[in-house]
């Protein structure tokens, strides 16, 4: 009887045990929200470094006033390449609303720029006579001004507006510039010749220093991209106008010039650089 019993039951059990297990309840499963990738953010406040290049120009005009009412000289000009490297620091805050950024930034930069240049000056003086006669012709005397110019360095103070594309960033910037133009010029005065007997004019030079920090303006622009973390790397193009430089040396007294000597000159810059910024804060924001 008990062996019945105990068959029954397996056999039973057989049957009832898939048909039990249809009639429980299946649980779904759960449902992921998919993550979106996440993208790049600009705001926040950075610093960082920068290496590159200047390509500038200098260009001046001598002239020189004579004392004597009989001299008159002719005004000289130099045009010369001023280039070099540069390499300096910057920093500056972001703000992105959108695709758009608008920031503002700082850098000071140390420069190897310099430029060498002759420039010649020419008098004419009329000849004079002490009783009626005929006067003698002009005299036509030269002399040579040497100017060299150094930019050792110079600082801006730029808005930055640009677009940005995830880890791209392309703006254009603008505003103050400001840096020390250094000067060095020698005036050097032949010495006269002579065909009959006489007192030879000696010659000579005077020399000039002249050290200014000028005040301009900047343009350019670039492209700036995200290398990871609060990294960042940018291309960067910019026009530096300094404005006008005036020099005006010592009188002149160096036979037969004798006055005094100006010198007005204005220099720009084109600079090509690229640097490494490093930002704070949270570089990357959930896109949803």
């Amino acid at each position: 009887m008990r062996k019945f019993l105990l068959g029954s039951i397996v056999f039973l059990g057989m049957f009832t045990g898939p048909a039990m297990a249809a009639d429980l309840p299946v649980k779904a499963p759960a449902y992921e929200t998919p993550v979106a990738a996440p993208i790049y953010n600009w705001t926040g406040f950075y610093v960082g470094v920068n290496g590159g290049g200047g390509w500038g120009r200098s260009r001046s005009d001598i002239i020189f006033d004579p004392s004597s009412s009989s001299s008159t000289a002719a005004p000289g000009s130099a045009s010369r390449a001023i280039d070099g490297a540069l390499g300096g620091l910057q920093a500056g805050y972001n703000l992105q609303t959108s695709s758009f950024l608008f920031g503002l930034e700082t850098d000071i930069q140390a420069t190897g720029q310099n430029s060498d240049a002759l420039s010649t000056i020419t008098q004419t003086t009329l000849g004079g006579c002490l009783a009626p006669c005929v006067p003698p012709p002009p005299t036509v005397t030269h002399a040579t001004l040497d100017y060299a110019q150094k930019l050792p360095w110079f600082g801006t103070l730029r808005g930055r507006i640009g677009v940005a594309a995830d880890h791209w960033l392309v703006y254009a910037t603008g505003g103050l510039a400001y840096g020390e133009i250094k000067t060095d010029a020698v005036f050097t005065v032949p010495g006269g010749a002579c065909i009959a007997p006489c007192t030879p004019t000696p010659g000579g030079s005077v020399a000039g220093n002249f050290s200014q920090t000028k005040t301009g303006w900047v343009a350019g622009a670039g492209v700036e991209a995200a290398l990871g973390g609060g990294w960042t790397g940018k291309v960067e193009y910019l026009h530096v106008d300094f404005g006008d430089i005036d020099n005006t040396f010592a009188r002149i007294t160096t036979f037969p010039f004798v006055g005094i000597l100006r010198a007005t000159s204005r220099v720009t810059d084109e600079i090509v650089r690229v640097g490494v910024n490093y930002r704070f804060g949270n570089a990357v924001v959930a896109k949803y």
